[in-house]
């Protein structure tokens, strides 16, 4: 395991979210994500996205805040690593974990803008490691653990599967009291487990549900800001027909306080 090293919001808008129990309702979204998004160190490919990744929204439901700590679990090419690091500020921290057994498998082009801001200076406040996805650590208790679009690969051949309950039990451990666990995943058809996570790299979502909360996690939200039902999950995501269109399950989770 390496160890960690240190590398370095549009106006008010309405971001449409869905609570546990409840119909969307309405939340305004701070100055300072809008200031995120206009940073000047964010990559042209990066700006191209947003408007298919809402990512002010994204961030608005997770809770972070500037002088948060958060754990950007599975980086890969450090989109919301960016987005974290404007967002918290000079007295907040990010904390960006490659998991090392993806390292040693994957293309590395999936991780190049991990590693672009991790020798960057202008990210002093980012700390990029690469980890054993199972032993995950940070060097102090974080405010919010954030994983997008990679939730489904624990399931798959890099991690072996059994391995995803000590992932969210590491993830427990490593938040604060009351803090937020937000996965973010593609969506495959209901009922269909994890079936579906290596072939269309897809998983249902009331499996990551059922998966979270025993690991002593509350379900806490789900915002419907990146779901779409013209996507009737049978496409790969990376099918050109789907892509950057995929329906996003977003869900939010607490350690209790008391916990």
């Amino acid at each position: 395991m390496n160890s960690f090293t240190k590398a370095g919001c549009a106006g008010l808008i309405l971001a449409a979210c869905a609570s546990a129990q409840a119909a969307p309702t309405a939340i305004v979204s701070p100055v300072y994500l809008a200031q995120a998004l206009a940073d000047n160190r964010r990559p042209a490919g990066d700006v191209a996205k947003d408007a298919a990744r809402k990512p002010e929204q994204v961030i608005a439901f997770a809770g972070l805040k500037p002088g948060a700590k958060v754990v950007d679990f599975m980086s890969g090419n450090a989109y919301f690593t960016r987005l974290f690091s404007a967002v918290v500020g000079p007295t907040g921290k990010v904390y960006a974990v490659i998991p090392e057994e993806m390292a040693r498998l994957c293309d590395p082009s999936e991780f190049a803008g991990s590693h672009v801001v991790e020798h960057d200076p202008r990210y002093h406040n980012v700390v990029v490691s690469t980890q054993h996805v199972d032993d995950l650590k940070a060097p102090e208790p974080v405010d919010l653990v954030f994983t997008a679009q990679n939730y489904h690969d624990l399931h798959d051949h890099y991690f072996a599967g059994e391995k995803v309950g000590d992932v969210n039990r590491r993830i427990f451990a490593a938040l604060k009291p009351g803090g937020v666990y937000l996965v973010l995943d593609h969506a495959a058809v209901a009922g269909s487990g994890s079936r579906d996570t290596e072939t269309r790299h897809r998983i249902d979502p009331a499996t990551i549900r059922r998966e979270v909360e025993a690991a002593g996690f509350v379900f806490d939200g789900e915002s419907a800001v990146l779901r779409n039902r013209a996507d009737d999950h049978s496409l790969r995501v990376f099918d050109p027909r789907i892509r950057g269109r995929t329906d996003q399950v977003i869900l939010r989770f607490r350690r209790p306080a008391s916990a």
